[in-house]
């Protein structure tokens, strides 16, 4: 199943060959050998790299969530019973195949079922057919006979046949996962946090192949001489001391620690390199003491300073640090397409790489037309109008500072406005009137009308209005002047002959009215220019209001989003020129500069500038199937393997003249039919006009091909067979003539429409002859290859396939030259110029080399649209960087890595790269960017990078248990705590291991642990059309049909984020019922599987790779009118003094929410001792909430039974720290971080109040006090730090310095216990603001040093606390005695003057913390844990 969503990726085709040659390949196999066998069915169908390919992503389990997310959807159905296959017809399922012909027959009657994005459409379907889609499980035997019935039907147009997987057994059977690090880094032992319970960890055995040292497997030595026991027992002793010392470095030793580790990678064979940068950086701690040693010379530190760790495929860049493996797949398998097409046309390796770093992509900006057009009636000019004059007229004007959201007014026509209308249009008027507010108002806008109305020769205007109003409007203009005029437009509302005959009346009451508006006026002017304008721009249906030129949405033309909207274009453009300020001298003309961007075209043809475009293949050819000299014509392999004729090249300069054309068009239409001819007509019209177009054509004909229907297409035929060029070119625009067309109709001969020079007879035998093979022909590759129906149009550009067009649709010679002039932009020209350098032989060069332009065209345009290609360029490499030359012949990758050797991007680059090695042929070059005057050691962990190139087997040919991290061979002394780098969208959490994974001891014990990836994370960006800006606190859901609510999130007024977790499948993404259902309405979507304009936004998880999506909303008009009157009457009770009423309080059940966190087993051994003091002092029901990221297997399991025995709630609660939001590495800064970042998002939406409460607290009172202590309008409330112990007054930090001014009088508080008002917190968007603040200040690594207090106390001004009583917390490092019996909480604060470890301080502190203690053993030893069995699909295991 993974292989064949791999080929799906490939190409339909591939799919679909590969199900049929594979429908049923049950039999007795075991993993190695199933394997190899389908590897081996699907090579016939791949490359070599590709192959590889397919190997790496099997190894990556890159799949897994596609099939998943067909289970799920399957599931939704759900299945019938006893069906291991089963068909769903219109929601009606089945696995009878009797019974599907029932169901085909009520299918019309019941609406048709949703199809994904990713859903496997057998080629050919017929698209108005019912759908039938089949559940099952490819290569089984009920798939084979439940295909084999649909198929035959899908064949015969009588379905739409999809399949998606379904496994009515899935297996039990868990696998690893691949593609994340695995990190030990050493901790601190300052203060001692290791809990003194004993834990039954494993002890390496004398007899373990695992305990290796040094390459020395001393459990099999012991089995060999068990009579060494002792000898080898002190061995393996010295080597473990002897190559793990970590003896602490002097700081003069690190200044060049990482040009040291440099110069040993550059010192190393180049086939070693990588190993050793590898072993390096990954063990960096204990071979930091002999870097030291290592002599660097001078040119080593001149050639290693660059900048980033970054990585460039044929210049392409990713950041490892960011990074996915499936990201760098992705990209490979991109490249290796496009390279392996190029090689297909037999282009050389330096060619290719040449062509792969050119920028051919659609450009994604919004486009223009020409406004410099004397068809458009500019009512002012701000350069010139007097009403104008006091303005500045200096374009440098634009960069002197003003207020947020202020118009410059400038005296330049930066800003321009045209509309384009039919005044006897009803919403004309709502326009004009628009029009007039910005210019009564002085915005510097620029206003033009076009005026679109019957461009008859002998119009009266006292017979139609639209042309009343157009001779009215030119003589004001020539009488007065254009504002007048347009006041006159204006002030017509009701448009009749009669109304304008008024306005002039009223006006020029001396003048005859009927010789301004009669038929022979003589203020006719612009009336046939302004149609024959919107015309040509083809900007669509009336009106049109453009802004410099680019059209506005049909939407935006409302009147109030139409001023919003121009006014929002005014601002976002000032800022484009503000940068471009420098190239405008005063006297340059700006309306030029304007129109001489790239994004304005000649014409806006929404077809020919959609950036979502089809394209053939055109890479697969042959030597043997050349371009026939004579023909003209291509033939050319399509994907099945059938030959068919491509188009007759038709071209003014089919001789060669040595130049290379780079537009090739091919039109293809029934050129007997009217709209063919027509299409053909405007194709040559072009051609004639441009000396960079070569043009075919392809006939596709409306009915089945015989003498009387096919006239034209034969004469075109028989004409290039056998006429030359030049006179062949002449007949056949002769031939596309409608009045040559009806002379043959009425049986006029011929050869009566020959042109000079043409060989009669030749051509009237050619044209006689009986076959119509290369009709017959020309529709099969319509029909196969184009997917077009019979007599449809298009038009292709190499390679581009723009259509089918519409019946009545018009292609003109105008769209013909739009298409030149993008194709020469984007590619052509770029293109063209490297095929010259390819040294094509002399012999017809100019039309092979047109051929290659129009292949290589397809081929690169083809590719999905990534970040434009950079070419980096580099002076020197002998000294700086590790080379690997490629395998000479074969096409390679070229490849450079730029990299600091003693960093986390080293421990993560180097064995991708080795595993890129041996996937790919490449030039690699890694360039060593070093930092210089180190001060620390740079690394302080040890890593291991979990990655393999393809599947392992075991030697029976099973399954290997799956890639994991092994950590052999470690130092013993230190204090390690364990950390997981996975990509962006795991959720993963520990599970099966006893051991402390924050307080690792590596002495004598051999330490597993498995992590299991629980959800995928759905991310979003929303914003309110309306403002442009996040609708703080809209709520979201995500759910399914079935069961609409499974999590929700709130949105962030930072970037308008949110996230939702969820496994792989297909959710309903929708609004929360209550106040955001009812304020806000969905108004547009980008990034989901659904429409952009559906309700229900449908949302499929079906890769590991990140999901981001964008949701647009707006209010509803009504809402919108309700918030402004509320606005105002806030206003007025400002003003008035009224007092502000009370928000009623809404019922909630009586619990206290307690929130804490806890990482490692002495925490969580504190954490269930304050739980218990919680519950020994209060009656009110209690539900605790837990950070679950941070907890151990240990206490997840013992928790249930916990909260059963002693009657209370709880919830574990997970946040994934988002990717834009600046990272912490340190897993306690980390742990901070959510205790204050993420409260607004944490918990559900439902939660309006907690308390946090540090597990190494003991509760002494009821905490329903603290629950319901008023917080007198605060969002949150704390308790400051004591102040009577005065011994402690050194270590007061706040008390001086940047906090004592900071504070200004105010109390510097404590994090270990607050309580929030959540809704009070959300409401004023507390954790943005927090969040903001912290963006800010930790770029600096020596600010917020204890982040879960400082960011808080910092805001203490924007976000105010509420000081709680001190004697809810007291903590003996900073209260003194006598204050203690008063305490409501103790908390076990470090204490920086002894350094007191935790437990000690416990039993010491806490009179009742033994028994607390105690009580929990107890219970503990009475509680049976589980085994070790999970029941998860995937896991991730080191």
């Amino acid at each position: 199943l993974f292989l064949s969503e791999f080929l799906a990726e490939e190409s339909q085709e591939k799919f679909w060959d590969f199900v049929e040659a594979n429908q049923n390949i049950e039999g007795e196999h075991d993993d190695q050998a199933y394997y190899d066998l389908i590897v081996k069915r699907v090579s016939a169908l791949l490359s070599s790299v590709q192959v590889n390919m397919l190997k790496f992503a099997l190894s990556l389990r890159a799949y897994s969530a596609t099939v998943h997310s067909f289970q799920q959807i399957a599931s939704n159905e759900p299945p019938p019973s006893g069906c291991s296959a089963f068909f769903s017809v219109h929601g009606e399922k089945t696995c009878d195949t009797e019974s599907l012909e029932s169901l085909l027959e009520t299918a019309p009657k019941r609406p048709k079922p949703y199809l994904f994005k990713g859903d496997h459409k057998f080629p050919g379907s017929n698209p108005d057919a019912p759908v039938v889609i089949l559940y099952a499980e490819i290569g089984t035997p009920e798939f084979q006979r439940l295909h084999q019935v649909i198929l035959s039907k899908a064949d015969k147009g009588l379905v739409t046949y999809v399949l998606r997987h379904f496994l009515a057994n899935p297996s039990s059977k868990k696998v690893y996962l691949s593609g994340y690090g695995v990190e030990l880094a050493i901790k601190s032992q300052e203060y001692k946090a290791k809990d003194d319970t004993q834990v039954n960890a494993t002890v390496i055995g004398e007899n373990d192949p695992v305990d290796e040292v040094q390459g020395f497997l001393f459990g099999k030595l012991k089995t060999i001489y068990p009579e060494l026991k002792e000898q080898l027992k002190e061995l393996r002793k010295h080597l473990v001391e002897s190559t793990n010392e970590m003896a602490p470095l002097k700081v003069w030793q690190m200044q060049d620690l990482s040009f040291q580790t440099a110069a040993r990678i550059l010192a190393a064979p180049s086939v070693d390199a990588l190993n050793v940068m590898k072993d390096l950086s990954q063990n960096f701690p204990t071979k930091a003491r002999y870097r030291t040693h290592t002599h660097t010379h001078t040119h080593t530190h001149t050639h290693t300073r660059t900048k980033r760790a970054l990585k460039f495929w044929h210049t392409q860049t990713l950041d490892i640090l960011q990074s996915a493996v499936l990201d760098v797949f992705e990209v490979l398998r991109s490249e290796a397409r496009v390279m392996e097409g190029l090689r297909s046309l037999l282009i050389e390796t330096p060619f290719i790489l040449d062509i792969l770093k050119l920028n051919v992509q659609p450009s994604d900006s919004d486009y223009a037309v020409d406004i410099r057009n004397p068809a458009i009636n500019w009512i002012n000019n701000l350069e010139t109008d007097h009403r104008y004059s006091s303005w500045p007229y200096n374009v440098q004007e634009l960069l002197r500072p003003t207020f947020p959201g202020v118009i410059r007014q400038i005296r330049k026509n930066f800003h321009n406005l045209v509309i384009i209308l039919d005044p006897t249009q009803e919403n004309s008027a709502e326009l004009l009137s628009v029009a007039e507010m910005f210019y009564t108002n002085n915005i510097p806008l620029r206003i033009g009308l076009v005026f679109v109305v019957s461009d008859g020769d002998d119009i009266d205007g006292m017979q139609d209005a639209g042309v009343a109003l157009v001779r009215a409007y030119n003589y004001i203009c020539d009488e007065v002047d254009t504002q007048s005029a347009f006041e006159a437009v204006v002030a017509v509302r009701q448009l009749s002959v009669g109304d304008v005959v008024k306005v002039l009346e009223k006006r020029f009451p001396y003048v005859e009215v009927s010789s301004i508006l009669g038929a022979d006026s003589s203020y006719d002017g612009n009336r046939k220019e302004g149609r024959a304008y919107y015309e040509q721009t083809g900007v669509g249906p009336l009106p049109v209001v453009m802004y410099n030129g680019m059209p506005y949405q049909r939407e935006q033309l409302d009147p109030d989003e139409l001023e919003t909207v121009t006014m929002h274009k005014i601002l976002e453009t000032t800022s484009f020129y503000q940068r471009a300020v420098y190239l405008l001298a005063t006297d340059h003309d700006v309306v030029d500069f304007i129109m001489n961007q790239p994004n304005v075209v000649p014409r806006i043809n929404p077809r020919v500038l959609s950036t979502s475009r089809t394209y053939l293949d055109l890479s697969d050819t042959s030597e043997s199937l050349r371009t026939h000299k004579h023909t003209h014509a291509h033939t050319y392999i399509n994907h099945s393997g059938d030959i068919a004729i491509a188009p007759l090249l038709l071209s003014l300069w089919l001789l060669d003249d040595g130049y290379i054309r780079p537009v090739t068009f091919w039109v293809v239409g029934d050129f007997d039919q009217p709209s063919g001819r027509q299409l053909l007509y405007d194709a040559i019209r072009h051609m004639k006009t441009s000396n960079n177009v070569r043009l075919g054509m392809i006939n596709n004909p409306s009915a089945n091909p015989s003498a009387d229907t096919s006239r034209v297409a034969r004469a075109i035929w028989a004409a290039m067979q056998t006429q030359t060029a030049n006179n062949a070119k002449n007949f056949i625009t002769k031939m596309a003539k409608e009045e040559t067309a009806a002379a043959l109709e009425r049986g006029t001969d011929i050869t009566e429409f020959a042109v000079g020079g043409m060989d009669v007879s030749l051509f009237k035998s050619a044209y006689a002859g009986p076959k119509f093979d290369f009709l017959l022909s020309h529709a099969a590759y319509c029909r196969d290859v184009l997917k077009l129906k019979k007599g449809q149009r298009a038009v292709i550009s190499n390679g581009r396939i723009i259509g089918p067009l519409e019946e009545k649709e018009v292609f003109n010679q105008d769209d013909f030259l739009l298409l030149e002039s993008i194709i020469l932009k984007t590619s052509g020209e770029r293109i063209k110029s490297k095929v010259q350098q390819f040294g094509i032989e002399e012999d017809r060069i100019s039309l092979r080399a047109s051929d290659l332009v129009m292949k290589v065209d397809a081929l690169l345009s083809s590719q999905p649209k990534g970040e434009a290609r950079v070419e980096y360029g580099f002076a020197d490499d002998r000294y700086s960087a590790v080379k690997i030359r490629p395998t000479e012949g074969d096409v390679y990758f070229d490849v450079v890595a730029v990299v600091d050797p003693v960093t986390r991007d080293a421990q993560k680059l180097a064995p991708l790269l080795l595993v890129l090695k041996q996937l790919v042929n490449v030039n690699l070059r890694v360039f060593m960017n070093c930092q210089s005057k180190l001060s620390d050691l740079p690394l302080k962990s040890f890593y291991r990078y979990v990655l393999e190139p393809e599947v392992v087997f075991q030697a029976d040919g099973s399954l290997s248990p799956g890639p994991m991290a092994k950590f052999l061979d470690m130092p013993q002394s230190p204090l390690f705590t364990l950390n997981l780098n996975t990509p962006e969208s795991w959720m993963v959490e520990s599970v099966h291991t006893r051991y402390d994974l924050d307080n690792i001891y590596l002495e004598e014990v051999r330490l597993t642990a498995e992590y299991e990836l629980e959800y995928l994370l759905l991310e979003g960006h929303c914003f309110d059309v309306s403002t442009g800006q996040p609708p703080r606190g809209l709520q979201f859901t995500l759910g399914t049909a079935s069961e609409p609510v499974i999590v929700d999130t709130i949105v962030m007024a930072n970037l308008g984020y949110f996230q939702l977790k969820a496994n792989p499948g297909a959710w309903i993404l929708k609004l929360r019922k209550g106040r955001s259902e009812e304020i806000y309405k969905i108004y547009s979507h980008d990034g989901t599987d659904s429409p952009a304009d559906s309700d229900d936004i449908i949302v499929v998880l079906n890769n590991f790779k990140s999901r981001i999506i964008k949701v647009k909303v707006s209010v509803y008009l009504i809402i919108y009118c309700q918030i402004v009157c509320v606005f105002l009457s806030l206003v007025l009770r400002g003003f008035t003094g009224g007092a502000k009423p009370e928000e009623p309080k809404q019922e909630k059940d009586d619990v206290i929410n307690i929130f804490s966190v806890a990482s490692g087993h002495l925490y969580e051994r504190f954490l269930r001792i304050m739980m218990l003091s919680v519950l020994k002092h209060t009656k009110t029901p209690v539900k605790f909430w837990f950070l679950k990221n941070y907890l151990s297997p240990t206490f997840k399991e013992f928790i249930p039974h916990m909260a059963k025995e002693y009657g209370f709630q709880y919830e574990l609660v997970q946040y994934k720290w988002p990717r834009w939001l600046h990272q912490q590495t340190e897993k306690q800064r980390i742990i901070w971080g959510y205790k204050i970042l993420f409260l607004d998002v944490l918990f559900p939406l439902a939660v309006d109040k907690f308390l946090f409460v540090d597990a190494d607290q003991i509760v002494r009172t009821d905490l329903k006090e603290l629950r319901d202590f008023d917080l007198e309008g605060a969002p949150y409330g704390y308790t400051p730090f004591c102040e009577s112990r005065r011994e402690m007054d050194g270590y007061r930090f706040w008390k001086s310095g940047y906090w004592a001014s900071h504070l200004a009088g105010r109390k510097y508080h404590i994090s270990a216990l607050y309580v929030v008002d959540l809704k009070k917190f959300r409401k004023i968007a507390a954790g943005d603001r927090l969040r903001g603040q912290y963006q800010g200040l930790s770029q600096d690594p020596n600010s917020l040093s204890n982040l879960d207090q400082d960011l808080p106390n910092n805001m203490i001004h924007q976000v105010p606390i509420k000081s709680l009583p001190q004697e809810w917390l007291w903590c003996e490092t900073w209260c003194d005695d006598t204050s203690k019996k008063k305490a409501k909480t103790i908390d076990l604060c470090n204490n920086p003057m002894t350094k007191e470890p935790k437990l000690q301080a416990a039993v010491r502190i806490v009179a009742e913390w033994t028994d607390y203690d105690q009580e929990i053993k107890r219970r503990t030893c009475c509680i049976h844990i589980p085994s070790e069995n999970s029941n998860s699909d995937e896991k991730i295991g080191f």
